[in-house]
């Protein structure tokens, strides 16, 4: 089926059927998921899907309705529905619909190679993987090694003349296994995600590192609480970007639920900080030609040498504020309304190798795993339980569980005091090795 005239297609449907502006998302998919435990096939699935989303406005008044079935009958009644729905809403000036015609190029969306891999090379990598991981002494149980992958169409349309649309893969490799010493047990993972299934990392590299974050963690110790630096591994970038993240939604901003609301050209970080939100990156997984409602992607500096720079929109909250969208829509697919968020988000690298970060704290907290919620977008609060190493004399002395860390934002953003090289695009919400030069943490 030739979605891109369907989509087209239907948003005159639309208006033929009392709508007086339109958007139309439709979208096909194929999904593979496998699974292995102790070495056998326990699962594995593959399904299609495609289904289309209608939003619709009439006096300013917005409705929506989707469905998975894209025949007349169940379309006509869905546009039906919104138009309904719409007649029940209240009137608002903002609900409007983007009219930017063009699209962002970018490379590596698509992987035309991945459905010709055979499926038994996929249970092969798969159960390899799981074996791999399971040769370490250390390693006692297995709780599974598993595949997925999924290629789909994305068509959007709408009445102001917006007609796009692009195809994309992706898929992810990954394993999780305990190490047992005594009545110790500890688990540990790692996984793989790209959107060609060449680039995938190979699995011994996989194995490796999920058996060694399963064993390093054996024999933890607790420390004093006490006031020291704090080292964060990449792997807990997400609970320093988180904060941030929430605290720049431009909804969050405009009800005055944000701890950076009316901080924009002001410094509320350490100079070595730059965050980026990017949705161009070649082959990246949060890379797209257009947000969730059709608006180009583009590469944006959020946080500038620790000057912040703006926050994000997508098109009816920027009507609301008074600005232009910043092709932030988000969607979790037909079946949902475009929310706010971001692409690639990162923190840009530093110059220091992240040994050398190790080498100089004498004494500190090295963070490999955090619980909680990082950074409160409201008040900018930080607290959470801790784990990782300890440091002494500048090395990884032994694994630390239990403990808690505490402070405000102001003084985790302005202690950044070293930045690592170590950034990995390959992920969409991360940061290299840094330092905050001191924070609370509880232990005994």
């Amino acid at each position: 089926m030739q979605y891109d005239d369907l989509s087209k297609e239907l948003v005159d449907r639309c208006l033929s059927m009392g709508a007086e502006s339109a958007e139309v998302l439709v979208e096909e998919g194929r999904q593979l998921n496998m699974e292995v435990r102790n070495g056998t096939l326990e699962t594995i699935q593959e399904s299609s899907s495609h289904g289309v989303g209608f939003r619709v406005f009439k006096e300013g008044k917005m409705g929506f309705a989707h469905s998975n079935d894209l025949s007349d009958g169940a379309v006509n009644e869905a546009i039906r529905s919104a138009v309904s729905f719409a007649g029940h809403m209240t009137t608002d000036e903002h609900n409007l619909l983007p009219s930017e015609k063009g699209v962002t190029e970018v490379e590596g969306l698509f992987d035309p190679g991945m459905g010709t891999v055979s499926m038994d090379e996929k249970i092969e990598m798969v159960t390899n993987l799981e074996e791999l991981a399971m040769r370490d002494s250390r390693i006692t149980l297995s709780n599974g090694a598993s595949y997925g992958e999924g290629e789909g169409e994305t068509f959007l349309a709408n009445s102001n003349g917006v007609a796009k649309g692009y195809r994309s893969t992706a898929c992810g490799l990954g394993v999780s296994v305990v190490a047992e010493k005594g009545d110790q047990k500890s688990s540990g993972g790692e996984g793989c995600n790209r959107r060609f299934f060449s680039d995938l990392l190979p699995a011994e590299e996989i194995a490796e590192e999920a058996a060694r974050s399963a064993y390093e963690m054996l024999d933890p110790q607790m420390v004093r609480t006490q006031r020291a630096p704090v080292v964060f591994d990449p792997d807990v970038a997400g609970s320093l970007l988180g904060g941030i993240l929430g605290a720049i939604n431009g909804e969050r901003v405009l009800q005055g639920a944000s701890f950076l609301a009316d901080k924009v050209g002001e410094t509320i970080s350490s100079e070595l900080l730059t965050v980026v939100d990017d949705g161009t990156l070649p082959r990246g997984l949060a890379s797209s030609p257009f947000d969730g409602e059709g608006v180009p992607t583009r590469r944006r500096t959020i946080i500038d040498r620790g000057v912040l720079q703006g926050f994000m929109y997508n098109t009816m909250v920027a009507s609301r504020a008074g600005v232009e969208s910043t092709g932030n829509a988000s969607r979790g697919g037909f079946s949902s309304l475009p929310g706010i968020g971001p692409h690639a988000f990162y923190v840009e690298p530093g110059e220091t190798d992240p040994e050398e970060i190790i080498r100089t704290t004498a004494n500190g907290l090295y963070l490999k795993g955090v619980t909680g919620y990082g950074i409160n977008p409201v008040n900018g609060d930080f607290s959470g339980g801790a784990q990782g190493f300890w440091i002494q004399n500048g090395r990884l002395a032994f694994p630390v569980m239990g403990l808690t860390i505490a402070a405000s934002a102001d003084e985790m953003l302005n202690g950044i005091d070293m930045l690592g090289t170590d950034l990995d695009l390959n992920r969409t919400m991360t940061a290299p090795t840094l330092r905050i030069r001191e924070m609370q943490i509880g232990g005994t």
